[in-house]
């Protein structure tokens, strides 16, 4: 049996809290972009599980005089699961787990922050008249041996960027 397509997307919603120690007058703005994270096909009977990557973006523009130390920090909601562990996709009402990790090695799971989860941070100099750019790929995997019905699973996460 093959079930296809199974695919996770990633909802990006910006969340905004301009705080950062200025070395002198710079404005600056920020954007959040992402690229989802699709599986493709799962085949329930592969004792393989299935890997996918995709990316969060943060492009930051300056405007002014000087320069501004920005930090950022990455949280990832839990979607439909409304759990970090695990997290799963939904198709009717069949589900699939699935996680979204820090690393290729998948132990570093990305959520909040709480509960044995991790909210990377980044922090970098934004220069008047000048991009800050930052990329951050996202790692996600199927375990092998799920016992999912054919459809199309979804979940949307909610990315939210602090600075």
């Amino acid at each position: 049996m093959r079930i296809s397509p199974v695919s996770k997307f990633i909802g990006a919603a910006l969340s905004l809290g301009l705080g950062w120690q200025a070395h002198a007058a710079v404005v600056f703005t920020c954007t959040v972009g992402a690229t989802p994270i699709n599986f493709g096909a799962y085949n329930p009977l592969s004792g393989i599980g299935d890997a996918a990557t995709g990316t969060i973006n943060v492009t930051c523009t300056a405007t002014g005089t000087g320069s501004a130390t920005v930090t950022g920090t990455l949280t990832l909601s839990t979607g439909d699961s409304g759990s970090y562990t695990p997290r799963y996709m939904v198709s009717g009402t069949h589900q699939l787990d699935y996680n979204i990790y820090l690393t290729p090695a998948y132990t570093q799971i990305i959520g909040n922050g709480t509960g044995g989860t991790y909210a990377p941070t980044e922090s970098g100099t934004v220069v008047a008249g000048q991009l800050y750019q930052v990329s951050l790929t996202l790692y996600g995997f199927i375990p092998a041996s799920q016992n999912a019905a054919p459809g199309t699973y979804t979940d949307t996460i909610v990315a939210t960027v602090t600075y």
